[in-house]
């Protein structure tokens, strides 16, 4: 493993993104995503996409200048085309669009379609939190070879399908903010663990022949396997309804009209944003969320080292341990990091 400072990780990664044809400003939403991403712990969603970015804008399918195409009849709903633009620049325009509506509304919605890997939804979250807005977000991915299994079923047939809540921050606590794949790993930990040559838990994969497996390798060779969704038959349904609403409800499409491309990841999101202030607990509402959340903290652990969360807690001390001690990234992720800039011209190293 190796121990980079997120300040010159970001300079590479905009660097990188530079070389490969973004303008400096998009390369710097976008480096900053990623590294982001890597301090709050998810490494899934953090730099190691560089190389896959670097390989879908020489194969047409991410176009690097793309900006958010805006459709706004001046109500509540806004829609915007991504138009295979990096989906952290897209992402983050119509949700700058949806926080601005909801503060003269009430409420908003934003059907984003066609957008290129739009990163951690937690991000977008994160964003109307700090606003005061609470969101929710129902995400899908199509372009892509399915990678998770229904429930009951033995091979792939759809995404991970994120799905994400924020409830903005409260008298002395953090915003809540729940950011979760509905599959019971997003397919980013398994590259991960796949670099670093471990296995997954018992449970979460299965090989081509519906076979339980705890190896990863199973989603990067033909014929592929699969991921199980969380929970059954409740991650199941909640995938299923992200297919619908962030693929149908936007016209990006679902898994099943749109056709496969390698290297592809397009992502569609239905976000709606919430101002509470124009709601009738907004009196009472920041001690009303502290409230909730000193209650359930108050529980004693099972696990003395182990204390009671709530949703957002365990981003909040990754970003710290890693802005004091640097982000981790595994040896296969470097070369990986340092080639993808060979390719575009540029030395990637810090």
């Amino acid at each position: 493993m190796k121990l980079v400072q997120h300040q010159p990780l970001r300079l590479a990664a905009a660097r990188l993104l530079v070389g490969a044809g973004a303008s400096e400003d998009d390369a710097c939403t976008v480096a900053d995503h990623l590294v982001d991403s890597n301090l709050s712990g998810h490494d899934s969603h953090g730099v190691g996409m560089l190389p896959h970015y670097v390989r879908a804008i020489a194969a047409g399918l991410l176009d690097p200048k793309a900006q958010a195409a805006v459709e706004d009849a001046g109500g509540a709903i806004l829609s915007v085309d991504g138009q295979n633009g990096f989906g952290q620049v897209v992402a983050k325009a119509g949700t700058a669009l949806g926080m601005a509506r909801a503060k003269t509304m009430g409420i908003a919605m934003v059907a984003l379609r066609g957008a290129f890997h739009i990163g951690r939804i937690g991000t977008y979250a994160e964003q109307a939190a700090a606003q005061g807005l609470a969101s929710i977000h129902f995400v899908n991915v199509v372009g892509h070879a399915p990678m998770v299994a229904p429930f009951r079923g033995s091979d792939a047939r759809f995404a991970t399908n994120p799905f994400c809540v924020a409830v903005p921050a409260a008298a002395d606590h953090p915003a809540v903010v729940l950011d979760f794949a509905t599959s019971l790993v997003a397919l980013g930990k398994v590259r991960v663990a796949l670099n670093k040559g471990e296995t997954l838990p018992e449970g979460t994969l299965i090989d081509a022949t519906g076979q339980g497996t705890t190896d990863p390798a199973v989603m990067y060779t033909d014929p592929r396997g699969a991921i199980l969704p969380f929970g059954l038959h409740k991650g199941y349904g909640l995938a299923f309804l992200c297919e619908l609403l962030a693929g149908a409800f936007t016209g990006g499409g679902t898994v099943s009209t749109v056709p496969y491309e390698k290297d592809r990841i397009t992502n569609n999101m239905l976000s709606i944003f919430i101002d509470p202030a124009q709601l009738p607990g907004a009196a009472g509402l920041e001690a009303q969320v502290a409230a909730a959340i000193d209650h359930v903290k108050a529980s004693p652990p099972a696990d003395p080292d182990l204390p009671v969360l709530v949703a957002g807690e365990p981003e909040l001390a990754h970003r710290a341990q890693r802005r004091a001690e640097g982000i981790p990234i595994d040896t296969t992720t470097w070369e990986q990091l340092i080639e993808a800039g060979k390719s575009v011209g540029v030395d990637f190293a810090l």
